[in-house]
């Protein structure tokens, strides 16, 4: 399918593409559906094989966002940056100030947030160049660290998910079975440990499965994740990894977790539902990140009022589970419906944000 069709298609607004011979910048910018607000998404920094894996990742990651922010019940569209570099050996300050840059060009119409391979201080060196960032550090008089409030959802909607399965939410001497241990896993796990449930983990850096270790964690490796005998899966690393090949390996009742795209398609959602697997969807469970930065725009960040939006994704998981039980659908279809219904709800007054 060719990129504007595919656009056209998935409803996508605007396709940015961006280089910087200076720094090196080779960057993607894609900006889905800004019915609700502006578009607002994270900068993932990664070594992308190509610019068509780059550009399916943006398109993808930004359609993501808008039904994130539109289930969150958020003032806020859904967009996505991608700088093509390996952020552990390629990420520079002038490579992330002339992104800064770009992003400034858009005229408020997309403002970029921390996601995999950028952090923090790269925030800092983006608002040098554009007031369009959130996720700044406190210190800078940002929302600070997104994967504090991302971990504490995902805890909430595996709760919202333990409810549904066994009846009740505490998860108590539940087995689950954490793929990735960055950040956001690091805070589900917290939570996890303080409930009494038993973790095991895996992650394809070394130093992670160390960190699991010191904490007293069971560790596998990243291929017998799948097949662990567990209460709940939670994917907390890269997308697609529910699918054909993994979901026969499944030995839970619950997915839940902190990863984008956790399904490579449809139908892998379908065989969850026929296999009795409840899926908290995870533009549902792991929008945690996004209400924190929320709080933020236009206003002095206040911690407790992103604490307590973000808690009331165990009542959107609830919500979505009923709308697939009555429905007989899917989660992720249920979720996808509670998204568009708001969306449409909206269209009939605003098409496209403009910024004043």
């Amino acid at each position: 399918m060719e990129i504007l069709e595919q656009m056209g298609a998935e409803g996508h607004e605007q396709l940015v593409m961006v280089s910087d011979a200076g720094s090196g910048l080779k960057a993607i910018i894609a900006i889905h559906d800004t019915t609700l607000g502006p578009a607002c998404g994270g900068t993932r920094i990664w070594p992308y094989k190509s610019e068509q894996e780059a550009i399916r990742d943006a398109l993808r990651l930004s359609r993501a966002m808008t039904y994130k922010a539109a289930a969150a019940d958020l003032p806020l569209g859904g967009g996505k940056g991608v700088i093509i570099a390996d952020s552990h050996t390629e990420k520079t300050e002038a490579l992330v100030r002339a992104y800064g840059r770009f992003v400034d060009t858009l005229g408020g119409r997309y403002l970029t947030t921390t996601d995999v391979g950028s952090t923090g201080r790269d925030m800092e060196y983006i608002k040098q160049e554009t007031d369009y960032v959130v996720g700044l550090p406190i210190n800078s008089g940002g929302s600070g660290d997104t994967s504090i409030m991302t971990g504490l959802g995902v805890y909430m909607g595996m709760k919202a998910c333990a409810k549904e399965a066994w009846g009740m939410e505490s998860l108590t001497g539940k087995t689950v079975a954490v793929q990735g241990f960055g950040k956001v896993a690091t805070h589900v796990v917290q939570h996890l440990m303080k409930e009494d449930a038993v973790v095991v983990v895996t992650d394809v850096f070394g130093d992670a499965l160390d960190r699991a270790r010191d904490m007293g964690l069971t560790v596998v490796k990243p291929d017998d994740i799948y097949g662990v005998d567990c209460d709940i899966f939670s994917p907390c690393a890269l997308g697609g990894v529910i699918n054909p090949k993994t979901i026969p390996q499944l030995r839970c009742k619950v997915v839940a977790g902190g990863a984008n795209n956790q399904l490579l398609s449809d139908a892998d959602g379908e065989e969850l539902h026929h296999l009795g697997i409840v899926y908290g969807p995870d533009y549902i469970v792991n929008s945690g990140g996004i209400i924190n930065a929320e709080a933020e725009i236009g206003r002095k960040y206040n911690p407790d009022r992103a604490r307590e939006k973000t808690e009331r994704i165990y009542e959107t998981t609830e919500r979505v589970i009923a709308i697939s039980k009555i429905e007989e659908i899917p989660t992720a279809k249920a979720a996808d419906r509670l998204a568009e219904d708001r969306l449409k709800s909206v269209r009939g007054i605003r098409r496209v944000y403009r910024p004043t």
